[in-house]
């Protein structure tokens, strides 16, 4: 059974920014301290990025490869789509392939280091306002910003990388290299581990997605999820650009959910207990002193939290996302960095075609089937919702520009 798939509403790409600055200093090593204060510090940073190294059992670990040209798709090693061209992002790289056990206290280490490079150029255009050598120091420090800007995009990249290898998952590499024949199929699909990231309430809105998208119910059969359909290259970049948005725009809206959860819980326990002290000063003093006595060791059970009753009066996801106004919809679904939105452009255009003028090779209708368009929509909305994440640690180290 064949269908013929086609998306004419799906948003299309846009530029972000200029072109960056290619600067590559040459290979590094990441020598990791063995002292007690060292290694604490090391300690807090991996706490703070939330990433945890997962040993490979003496097996080399995958690196970072973009390359071309290939009649399969070949998911032998963890290639991805996008080569970083900084030199942290090469240095990452290897300290990936090489010292996966330090990756996240090297990563650490760049983004403080671009951070200060960063500022230290800014602190001397300031310096120099007043001298013949004005002119020269803002112009530096322009260089060092597009160098810093183009760096902190690999070093996020390769963060989001690690979270892919650590689901034991490979980002789907270069399309041209899974395509033979004008056919485009994706395996092992890897569905449950990118399921897995998402919370119940989340997936439920996930799948509603797929649905949309590419027509897949998820009670589908095995036959309907390998029956294929046809569809332009050009529109399925679209969708999965779209779908990298829609990942970070639920896991914005969830973060926001979760924390309007909490503060309404956190209401309605003062709620209570302010209503439960109106009504003991009602009471006269000897019958206050004896309910005082009497339910002191008695844990209160704010109104609303019963058994039974918490799930049933918190909003649900979905309802909660339908009721946003316009203006939090775009807030929510709009990339909150210019790095992060260039970064999204970057991975499309180097999935899908040429990274560097963001036009597809071919516009050719591929045949591909529904298993592997359901595996690149959840790749894609794990690579937003992993966006969040990084976004938001990398800001605290190393400000990012809002979009």
């Amino acid at each position: 059974m064949e269908h013929c798939f086609s998306l004419h509403k799906a948003p299309s790409l846009s530029s972000f920014l200029p072109s960056l600055v290619k600067i590559y200093q040459g290979p590094r090593v990441f020598t990791p301290s063995n002292s007690p204060s060292d290694f604490a510090l090391s300690r807090r940073r991996s706490l703070r990025t939330g990433f945890t190294s997962t040993p490979f059992n003496g097996r080399k670990a995958p690196s970072v490869k973009a390359s071309a040209g290939a009649s399969h798709c070949d998911f032998s090693s963890l290639n991805a789509p996008l080569e970083p061209r900084s030199a942290p992002g090469k240095f990452l790289s290897g300290v990936l392939q090489n010292q996966r056990q330090f990756f996240h206290f090297a990563a650490a280490d760049e983004l403080k280091r671009l951070s200060n490079d960063r500022d230290a150029a800014v602190s001397r255009m300031f310096v120099s306002l007043d001298s013949d050598e004005a002119c020269l120091h803002r112009r530096i420090a322009q260089l060092k910003e597009q160098e810093c800007q183009a760096a902190v995009e690999d070093v996020m990249y390769m963060l989001i990388f690690y979270k892919f290898s650590d689901l034991r998952v490979p980002l789907v590499p270069k399309l041209s290299r899974c395509m033979y024949n004008c056919r485009l199929e994706i395996w092992p699909s890897k569905d449950w581990e990118l399921e897995s990231i998402h919370s119940i309430e989340v997936l439920e809105v996930v799948r509603d997605h797929i649905s949309a998208v590419i027509g897949l119910r998820a009670d589908s059969s095995v036959t309907d999820n390998w029956a294929t359909t046809e569809i332009q290259q050009l529109h399925l970049g679209r969708l999965y650009a779209a779908s990298i948005l829609y990942g970070y725009f639920l896991k914005s809206a969830s973060s926001r959910h979760q924390l309007e959860r909490c503060l309404t819980l956190v209401h309605q326990k003062r709620l209570n207990h302010r209503n439960s002290l109106q009504f003991l000063d009602l009471l006269p003093c000897g019958i206050k002193s004896l309910v005082l006595g009497r339910f002191s060791n008695v844990q209160s059970v704010p109104l609303g939290q019963g058994p039974g009753r918490q799930e049933k009066d918190l909003e649900e996801l979905r309802c909660y996302v339908m009721g946003f106004d316009p203006e939090t919809l775009q807030r929510c679904a709009k990339p909150r960095s210019k790095e992060a939105a260039h970064l999204i452009e970057r991975h499309s255009c180097a999935l899908f075609g040429d990274e560097q003028t963001g036009i597809p090779e071919t516009d050719e209708v591929i045949r591909t089937s529904f298993s592997s368009l359901k595996r690149l929509v959840l790749e894609a909305v794990a690579f937003g919702s992993f966006l969040w994440d990084i976004e938001e640690y990398v800001d605290t180290v190393y400000k990012l520009k809002d979009n």
